[in-house]
């Protein structure tokens, strides 16, 4: 039985340029709106905010420190940067809608069905990520680094509120990207543009590529932060092929079966 995919005629479509430009203007307005919207919210909790995020940093430091502020305008500027990510990550949801809507305006009908499973998948991975560097990485991070510059380097550890939220920060939404891996996977094997079977022959030049990437993605952090985002990544790569297997099986039962 012929797949309906190869009925439809990929010049048929309802969409011009035209219609596509003013979709991704439309989604992007839209993204924004949400985004301000949470950004306003986050800045009426940010004290808040802040305190949740200071717990990594108080486990490394004993209950008793406190960062500190060398420049008049370090804390507000500190402050405005953890409440636009924190509104990044409370919005992400509406954020991924949008993009995905937009995605699917270019997909067979066959395929839109996996931006409904993907927008919502793709949010809670990116929470998912960002609260993982959060409650899992940051605090084991820190101890290092705080006991590497005391036993290593005899030096006292003595952070700035500045360069703790933009660590924080920076960090949060890496990792936060880095989690769309499966996503990513799912959909290339899903459009044909990459096979299972490549993607399984490739492990060691993935590997490589992972390792380089969380490096650079970790400019001047240490060993642990490298690893730690690396092997969640390629977990997550083997995530992605596993689900892009069970997709072409039920795919291929549906056709047998349409058969």
């Amino acid at each position: 039985m012929v797949d309906a995919r190869n009925k439809h005629d990929p010049l048929d479509t309802t969409m011009t340029l035209g219609d596509h430009l003013e979709d991704l203007r439309l989604r992007v307005i839209l993204a924004l709106v949400g985004l301000g919207t949470a950004v306003a919210l986050c800045l009426c909790f940010g004290t808040l905010i802040i305190k949740f995020i200071e717990r990594p940093y108080i486990e490394a430091m004993g209950m008793q420190a406190r960062l500190q502020s060398l420049a008049p305008a370090d804390g507000f500027t500190s402050y405005m940067e953890i409440s636009v990510m924190a509104g990044v990550v409370l919005a992400s949801p509406w954020i991924f809608y949008q993009l995905w809507m937009f995605v699917s305006a270019g997909l067979y009908p066959n395929e839109k069905r996996y931006v409904y499973v993907a927008a919502p998948f793709s949010a809670g991975l990116f929470i998912t990520g960002a609260l993982f560097f959060v409650f899992i990485i940051a605090p084991v991070t820190l101890k290092f680094l705080v006991a590497f510059n005391k036993q290593v380097l005899g030096v006292d550890s003595n952070f700035t509120f500045q360069n703790y939220v933009s660590f924080i920060t920076i960090m949060m939404l890496i990792f936060g990207v880095a989690f769309q891996t499966p996503v990513a996977i799912f959909f290339l094997i899903r459009t044909g543009l990459v096979s299972i079977q490549a993607m399984t022959r490739s492990r060691r030049f993935v590997i490589f590529g992972i390792v380089v990437l969380a490096a650079i993605a970790t400019p001047g952090a240490d060993m642990f932060s490298l690893f730690s985002l690396a092997i969640p990544l390629y977990l997550l790569f083997e995530t992605g092929i596993l689900l892009g297997w069970f997709a072409e099986r039920k795919a291929k039962l549906r056709r047998k079966q349409d058969e």
